[in-house]
């Protein structure tokens, strides 16, 4: 099995499909790199295609402490390294979202483009009152129930059952101690990007190209001030939950091959 070991008694489980220019997948807060299933093979038909599990997540090292976007994103920058691979385009979905911007930003030389799914960034303060009361469910005595009633917004009433299924299921395989860190290293802690303002001012520094997919139209109207690159684009798709590409694999997969097509 393909495992890198990238400091810090870190291993980083991933797979390598495909060949061509590099993409990476990077999945989002309680999950793993299955999360990319619906979209492995179509994309590696024109890419190499790196899907990791993150630290603290699927068959990576899990850590008594670190686990948080900024450590994931620095594993990240090392697994590229140990492949010898100088430069993605790094595809990251909800907290995903969050890593891959944080590797935009301090490793700009790694990163050629980004693509930024229902990303976890952005939360207006209404939303960000509701957090601290989430963190104390995590730390509670129930915290995959916890975990599962954050992940509820996750969804709508379009989502196939298959879909909450395997979310629901991959939860409840979760270290508790790995949901609340990165949660609170997320939302909550002095350095997290994922409320405004401090998502705009970090966020604002990518310099790379960046397409963002979201199902919230006012955050999607939001980010499109923050972005540098004239190469960059933003969608909405009205109706789609969270896990919009897992909803909608075949539309997805299309929309990035499109964007990419345009970078060429």
């Amino acid at each position: 099995m393909p495992y890198a070991d990238v400091g810090g008694n870190i291993r980083l489980f991933y797979t390598e499909d495909g060949d061509g220019p590099p993409l990476l997948l990077v999945h989002g807060w309680g999950t793993d790199s299955h999360q990319w299933s619906w979209h492995i093979d179509a994309l590696a038909a024109n890419h190499r295609v790196i899907a990791v599990d993150l630290r603290g997540h699927g068959y990576s090292s899990v850590p008594d402490t670190g686990n948080t976007p900024r450590e994931m994103a620095g594993d990240l920058a090392a697994l590229l390294e140990s492949r010898g691979i100088p430069q993605v385009v790094a595809v990251g979905h909800s907290m995903g979202g969050q890593v891959v911007s944080i590797l935009a930003v301090e490793h700009p030389e790694l990163v050629r483009g980004l693509v930024a799914v229902d990303p976890g960034y952005g939360m207006t303060d209404r939303v960000a009152r509701r957090f601290p009361r989430m963190i104390d469910g995590l730390r509670g005595e129930h915290p995959h129930a916890a975990a599962e009633k954050i992940d509820e917004w996750c969804t709508n009433a379009g989502t196939p059952a298959v879909i909450r299924r395997w979310h629901k299921r991959r939860l409840y395989g979760m270290p508790p101690h790995v949901l609340v860190q990165a949660f609170e290293a997320m939302f909550t802690a002095p350095d997290a990007i994922g409320v405004r303002p401090a998502s705009d001012d970090y966020l604002a520094r990518r310099r790379c190209p960046v397409l963002s997919i979201w199902a919230d139209q006012e955050r999607a109207s939001w980010e499109s001030g923050l972005l540098k690159d004239p190469a960059s684009r933003i969608v909405c798709w009205a109706g789609a939950s969270h896990r919009l590409h897992e909803e909608r694999p075949a539309e997805f997969v299309d929309l990035v091959e499109e964007w990419l097509r345009a970078q060429e």
